[in-house]
């Protein structure tokens, strides 16, 4: 349930309970917490810090926060290896200053931001959000970060805009599982305009109050938390406005099993698992999978007339 008064549940009041974790989880989170520190992002000095100015959010669930170590260790983020816990083993020296994001294409005003101005557009947010994987399993997360509609209201697209892309950094050096051929690299995705225009999307730059650590997408990524997590690109250099359907890496690697809109459907499974039903880090027992992951009120409506077994 969206919780729409911030004085109903404060952030602040959110403590995750210590429960047991099922064996996998568990022995992952801590053999990835033996070998690095909590937060791995060691090389951009800043990694860590609070993050200044957070404005609380009426965006929040009523659930409990699946706690920071299994936020930062468990994980799936290829450009650093395909195991849940190479994200944390690999992305200690990986450098997201001087970072810049290009925004450009079918905008009236093109920019390219400094990581750190665009930071100072607008005071950034906490929000509380259910992320749900393709793969059956979900996290409640505190992101930190912009909505991308005010960056897109200052880019201020022309009519044949149609669809957003991101594209994430290309660099072997930084990324070791670049050097696979398991995706078309860069990665690449997408959304529709009016989705991308969505109060809920966000362009996250932490997480728990605190500059967003390497193995999370730093320094900026996309959340966008009634879709599937493989559709929050991670480390962002360029935001296209385009007229056509962006192909995403994921698309273009298996479209059988992953199309364009990739909405939390539980009606839908995908060809070799269920997705009906899903195991909520830190618990044991699965539980029900929500239709757009619990957020209908808010996205519904873009997906009216549409046949979602379809366009999937």
């Amino acid at each position: 349930m969206l919780i729409l008064k911030p004085t109903d549940i404060p952030s602040s009041e959110i403590t995750p309970p210590e429960v047991y974790r099922e064996r996998r989880n568990f022995m992952q989170g801590m053999a990835a917490l033996a070998t690095v520190p909590l937060w791995a992002g060691a090389t951009d000095a800043r990694a860590g810090v609070a993050l200044p100015g957070v404005k609380p959010s009426h965006y929040t669930v009523d659930e409990a926060k699946t706690p920071l170590k299994d936020v930062t260790t468990y994980n799936n983020f290829y450009e650093f290896g395909t195991d849940k816990s190479d994200p944390a083993r690999r992305a200690g020296d990986f450098k997201a200053r001087p970072w810049t994001v290009a925004v450009e294409g079918e905008v009236k005003h093109a920019k390219t931001y400094d990581i750190d101005a665009l930071l100072k557009l607008v005071p950034l947010e906490e929000r509380v959000y259910r992320m749900r994987c393709v793969e059956g399993w979900s996290m409640v997360i505190p992101w930190v970060g912009l909505p991308l509609a005010e960056l897109i209201r200052r880019a201020e697209p022309t009519g044949n805009a149609k669809y957003v892309e991101f594209v994430t950094l290309h660099d072997e050096k930084q990324f070791p599982g670049q050097r696979s051929p398991i995706l078309d690299w860069p990665y690449v995705e997408g959304l529709r305009l009016d989705e991308a225009m969505n109060p809920l999307t966000l362009m996250a730059v932490g997480l728990y109050g605190e500059v967003l650590p390497n193995q999370n997408g730093a320094p900026i990524r996309l959340v966008v938390p009634w879709k599937y997590g493989f559709k929050s690109a991670k480390s962002i250099v360029k935001i296209r406005f385009v007229e056509k359907q962006p192909i995403s890496s994921w698309m273009r690697a298996n479209p059988a099993e992953y199309a364009f809109y990739s909405n939390v459907n539980p009606k839908v499974d995908h060809p070799r698992w269920s997705q009906a039903k899903e195991r909520r880090i830190g618990e044991f027992l699965k539980r029900e999978t929500l239709m757009f992951n619990g957020y209908s009120a808010q996205v519904a409506s873009m997906y009216q007339g549409m046949d979602l077994k379809k366009y999937f």
